[in-house]
């Protein structure tokens, strides 16, 4: 399996799932900006038209695209890892959170916020919107300890989403004590200390890299 990512990107969430699983795949970095391949300087949009990851090529040689869907694809072929789920409502449930993350908070709060060239009434307008999607997520994750009763895939996105409010000062976690305590339990989750730990050293190199080119 190839996995195409870039440093603690939402792609991150499927390093996580990897470890979780206990299996490996060859880790192809993409440079956000330039959309390079660091490992071998090939062009990523030859793989993936919209220059997105996570994009995962299989053994099979087939290209999977969108972060929901590579998780699910990674949680079903590891069934062993138990970061799936059972049929029927449970299933249901996955996907209900998986949808949640991508769209309120990924999509929907921390892209906006996180992008440079939005104009800050726009920013403000998001803010206002999006922050009751944390409220949300507060309620919810009072007395559990994951999304479903288990770890699944979606904690591994939802964590690596939340992560994101080091580069967002607005979004201060503080505010949503459940929700800073549920991050920071996760963090300490062996797959998941271990992916950040590795993503955050290819984060400064790919950092550094762009002061050079500046």
């Amino acid at each position: 399996m190839d996995l195409y990512f870039s440093p603690l990107a939402c792609s991150l969430a499927t390093r996580i799932a990897l470890y979780e699983a206990g299996t490996d795949a060859n880790y192809l970095e993409v440079d956000p900006k330039t959309k390079v391949v660091q490992n071998d300087g090939s062009d990523f949009y030859q793989v993936n038209p919209l220059g997105l990851v996570p994009t995962l090529r299989t053994d099979d040689g087939l290209v999977l695209t969108e972060n929901a869907a590579i998780l699910q694809y990674v949680a079903d072929r590891f069934p062993q890892a138990g970061i799936s789920a059972g049929p029927g409502m449970e299933r249901s449930r996955l996907h209900q959170w998986l949808c949640f993350i991508g769209t309120e908070l990924h999509k929907g709060l921390f892209v906006p916020v996180l992008d440079k060239k939005a104009p800050p009434e726009m920013k403000t307008y998001i803010l206002g919107k999006g922050l009751s999607r944390l409220d949300y997520l507060e309620n919810y994750l009072k007395g559990r300890e994951f999304l479903l009763d288990h770890f699944s895939v979606a904690d591994a996105y939802l964590v690596t989403v939340i992560n994101w409010t080091m580069a967002t000062p607005p979004i201060e976690l503080a505010k949503w004590p459940v929700v800073k305590a549920y991050y920071e339990r996760l963090r300490a989750r062996p797959s998941i200390a271990r992916a950040v730990a590795e993503e955050f050293k290819l984060y400064q190199a790919e950092q550094a890299r762009h002061q050079a080119a500046a």
